[in-house]
């Protein structure tokens, strides 16, 4: 065992079971459970971004969940900070989630970006209402055609940012990620080491859990959290507002569709981001490839795996402490 302090990395897209194989291997070896999901870090959404329930969270320690109001914006860098200060009073973190980002913000650290003037923000913003997305990222593509490529055309908040980065700054988002930056993440000036363990479950049984999970998103009071959170009178743009299931059934509760048109819009939005994750994971590997591990299943308990199979991913950890 290294002097260097361990940490766990398991990875994987929405519905494959992260949650449930972190709580499993935080109690067998008292793992602390750190969110790593870009959405379970808003309170108000507990429902529909899927988080820990009271009684799982009471079982072994969870961190950072639910614990940014919606009313703005979390960043990577308030996420990484805080990450970094729970992972070090941690006997072992366990880094769960489906943000690619937020890990590799973690083992690679992040550029620094110079600030943006508050004008330049508030004219990213104006534009962004004014002709709406598709129309910001066809003006980004043709001055920042590098930054433009990695973002859909429907991403408002991501869009914005790229914009008012690229008119404060003169360089594109793209070209500052690359740039190095704070650097690896650190606990009393040694870098941490990391192992990682990535879900990649067929695609016909990561669709059916989708669908099922909305069911019963929905039957756990999906509607009335949106409900709620639309009486907030937040910023559409938000990224809290923008969590699968809020705009549809935001649209639901406007008479726009029915529930079941917006279930349908939901699914097929959340399949496609997770097409989006497990391609990120494939091709970004979260550590060292000699360090990793990948279950190609989707996990729902511990009941799943042979004596074998569980013993090999202990073992995996274990080599890697």
């Amino acid at each position: 065992m290294s002097d260097q302090p361990f940490a766990l990395l398991l990875a994987g897209p929405t519905a494959s079971g992260k949650s449930a194989l972190a709580l499993a291997l935080a109690e067998q070896l008292g793992g602390t459970i750190i969110n790593t999901d870009s959405m379970q870090v808003y309170d108000r959404l507990r429902v529909l971004t899927a988080r820990p329930s009271a009684a799982e969270e009471a079982r072994v320690p969870h961190r950072l969940y639910g614990v940014h109001s919606p009313a703005e914006a979390a960043s990577v860098a308030w996420w990484r900070e805080r990450a970094l200060e729970e992972m070090a009073a941690a006997k072992l973190p366990i880094l769960c989630g489906g943000t690619g980002l937020y890990f590799r913000a973690l083992t690679d650290g992040l550029s620094e970006v110079p600030p943006i003037l508050p004008e330049t923000r508030a004219e990213a913003r104006a534009l962004l209402d004014a002709e709406g997305p598709a129309a910001l990222h066809a003006r980004l593509a043709a001055e920042d055609p590098e930054t433009a490529a990695g973002l859909r055309p429907s991403d408002s908040q991501r869009l914005a940012r790229a914009w008012e980065v690229w008119r404060g700054t003169g360089r594109g988002l793209a070209s500052w990620q690359k740039a190095p930056g704070t650097g690896p993440a650190l606990k009393d000036g040694v870098p941490w080491r990391f192992a990682a363990l990535r879900l990649d479950p067929p695609r016909d049984i990561l669709r059916a859990a989708i669908s099922t999970r909305w069911q019963a998103m929905m039957q756990a009071g999906a509607v009335e959290e949106v409900r709620e959170l639309l009486a907030l009178g937040l910023d559409p743009s938000l990224p809290a507002m923008r969590a699968h299931g809020v705009p549809e059934i935001g649209a639901a509760l406007r008479g726009e569709i029915d529930l079941a048109e917006a279930g349908r819009r939901a699914c097929l939005a959340i399949g496609q981001y997770t097409k989006r994750q497990a391609t990120w994971f494939r091709h970004q590997p979260l550590a060292d490839v000699t360090r990793a591990h990948t279950i190609h299943a989707r996990v729902v308990g511990l009941e799943q795996f042979s004596e074998s199979e569980w013993v090999e991913i202990i073992a995996f950890i274990d080599r890697c402490r």
